[in-house]
């Protein structure tokens, strides 16, 4: 693996979520990397608005750390994983379950699916 410049973030205002907020923050710090956060809309979050999600990141995020927000709709997983794409990720790290309603038998339904089909390591946090 070479190294890491840019980290993707997907983010849903969930518990494991704010926990892969932190965890990518103090990666990003050690590898000196920016950090893309992505909220992708959906009906499972329909009800928290992507600026109250991303008000709250923007208060963790150190001053001298390159950080860009990303909102998107439609399938969760295929949105996150052409984020990682276009903005040519080199890293996805992301919350092991989010709001979704149904618990995968060992990470949530999203993350299992993003670590399955995507070209770039994937950190599953709980």
């Amino acid at each position: 693996m070479g190294s890491i410049n840019k980290i993707l973030v997907p983010v849903d205002g969930s518990v494991n979520g704010c926990k892969a907020v932190d965890q990518a923050i103090a990666f990003a710090e050690k590898c000196n990397a920016s950090l893309d956060f992505v909220y992708v809309a959906s009906n499972i979050n329909k009800d928290i608005p992507s600026h109250l999600v991303f008000d709250r990141i923007w208060e963790k995020i150190p001053e001298n750390m390159c950080a860009t927000r990303h909102v998107e709709t439609g399938n969760v997983p295929k949105a996150i994983l052409k984020i990682a794409d276009s903005e040519k990720s080199d890293m996805i790290i992301m919350g092991s379950r989010g709001l979704g309603l149904f618990k995968g038998a060992l990470i949530g339904s999203v993350s299992q699916k993003v670590v399955e089909e995507s070209k770039v390591p994937v950190m599953v946090v709980k």
